[in-house]
């Protein structure tokens, strides 16, 4: 976490997203930008340099956010309260572009004009540690060594080419397998209880012998408990992905 408060000279690099609302907690509205630059002349949409902006609508200051992931594809904001305080959080999206589907995902508070860092992508993949392994008789067991907690996935429907590389035609395995959960591939703001304040649903593939492997989705509910973000009424759920027979 760290706080920046200061009147931040820059260039004019492209507008990549806005939102206006406020941030700071004053009562007028702020306008929130990101920044960036794009390659002169060749149309890519890919962005680099990412930046967040924020001017306060009271004093027109600008104030400047350096991102540690800070170039993808289609960057994003999405302004709201997940602390609690009655204030506008502001939630950052970025498209890595990589195979996997990751994003980049950011959640500051700029209360009293100060930007503390209060969700980090990195951060939440470092958290939940999970095993992945192939059952016998067509099940996967899909472990978070974190919450100690497991979840049994049936792929027998995957069809006869699939199943018959990994099992044997009694539904033994031919040989240990192992799949894996992946980190944070999309993340969406909301309010479950309908209270005005947001929480954070994250969304992380199972993947099995490969990436394009997909087997389900781990899916976190996050909310703010004063100093960081845990898991909404200590529930995780996993969804199974439907797969047509092969």
């Amino acid at each position: 976490m760290y706080s920046i408060n200061q009147r931040a000279p820059f260039r004019q690099p492209t507008i990549v997203a806005f939102a206006r609302g406020d941030v700071n907690g004053d009562g007028v509205p702020d306008n929130v930008y990101l920044t960036g630059q794009k390659p002169n002349g060749t149309g890519s949409p890919f962005t680099t340099e990412i930046t967040l902006v924020i001017q306060d609508g009271r004093t027109q200051a600008f104030y400047s956010v350096p991102l540690a992931s800070n170039a993808g594809y289609e960057p994003s904001l999405f302004l709201g309260d997940f602390t609690g305080d009655q204030v506008d959080d502001i939630l950052i999206s970025i498209n890595s572009g990589g195979s996997g589907g990751f994003y980049f995902y950011y959640i500051y508070s700029f209360l009293n004009n100060e930007a503390d860092e209060i969700f980090n992508y990195e951060t939440f993949n470092d958290q939940y540690l999970y095993d992945v392994m192939y059952q016998n008789n067509y099940k996967v067991l899909v472990t978070n060594q974190t919450l100690n907690t497991s979840f049994i996935i049936d792929i027998s429907n995957r069809g006869e080419d699939y199943l018959s590389e990994i099992y044997l035609p009694n539904g033994e395995l031919k040989a240990p397998v192992q799949g894996f959960v992946s980190g944070l591939n999309t993340a969406y703001p909301i309010d479950f209880n309908g209270d005005g304040v947001f929480e954070l649903f994250a969304f992380q593939r199972i993947a099995g012998r490969y990436n394009a492997d997909g087997l389900g989705l781990v899916q976190t509910p996050l909310t703010w408990n004063g100093k960081e973000f845990v898991i909404y009424n200590d529930f995780q759920y996993v969804a199974v992905l439907g797969t047509a027979n092969e």
